[in-house]
């Protein structure tokens, strides 16, 4: 027999389906309750408000998003990827994990205007944090691999420009749709952007070292 999930994630999977489906506007407490088998006292005794719900949701899907950038990092570094095929596996993993948690929802734009509106502080949290483990990954591969970034570009200032070239994409791909398109632009921006961040011994040595899938 499967065992039930806690009520918390039980809570959060229905709240989830629910702004999925409604939007935020149109969504409540009374659906996210009765989405998760709940009465609304229940469902009050974890959460004060939608507006609580609707934050504890998308810090969950954010901290989804990071989880599963550390591991694609992690298993491209292992399989001997260059940096920049390192970078893209770990950023498109954390779009898709992103991505996925709104699929085939017809309130996208609505849900990430509200996200910004209603937690604000919270995605400039997570995009701290994504900043961070860009660098990470970056410090890490150019130190175990020896390579070299241009002179006047440091690995902060290149995940900054890596999260920026993010965010530009996005501006030409309104809530990130089409997903295939949103994510080869993207891809084809990292790719110029490590290329031109790296030193020319850099260049040759990851020609040498990086096994190409």
């Amino acid at each position: 027999m499967q065992a039930k999930a806690p009520p918390q994630d039980r809570i959060l999977d229905a709240a989830l389906r629910v702004f999925r489906r409604h939007g935020f506007r149109r969504s409540s407490i009374e659906l996210a309750a009765e989405e998760a088998g709940l009465t609304r006292q229940a469902l009050y005794h974890h959460f004060a408000s939608k507006e609580a719900l609707f934050r504890a949701v998308l810090e969950r899907i954010y901290a989804q998003g990071l989880a599963a950038e550390i591991a694609a990092a992690k298993a491209a570094e292992e399989a001997g990827l260059d940096l920049a095929d390192i970078l893209v596996a770990e950023i498109g993993a954390r779009m898709q994990s992103l991505l996925a948690s709104l699929k085939d929802s017809p309130h996208t734009d609505e849900l990430f205007s509200e996200h910004l509106a209603q937690a604000r502080d919270l995605y400039q949290s997570y995009s701290n944090r994504f900043a961070d483990e860009i660098a990470t990954t970056i410090a890490r591969v150019c130190r175990k691999r020896k390579l070299n970034l241009e002179s006047g570009v440091s690995v902060r200032e290149l995940a900054r420009c890596v999260e920026m070239a993010i965010h530009g994409t996005k501006s030409a791909f309104p809530s990130m749709q089409p997903v295939d398109a949103f994510l080869k632009q993207l891809e084809t921006m990292l790719r110029m952007l490590i290329a031109g961040a790296m030193a020319p011994s850099a260049k040759k040595s990851q020609r040498k070292t990086g096994v190409r899938k």
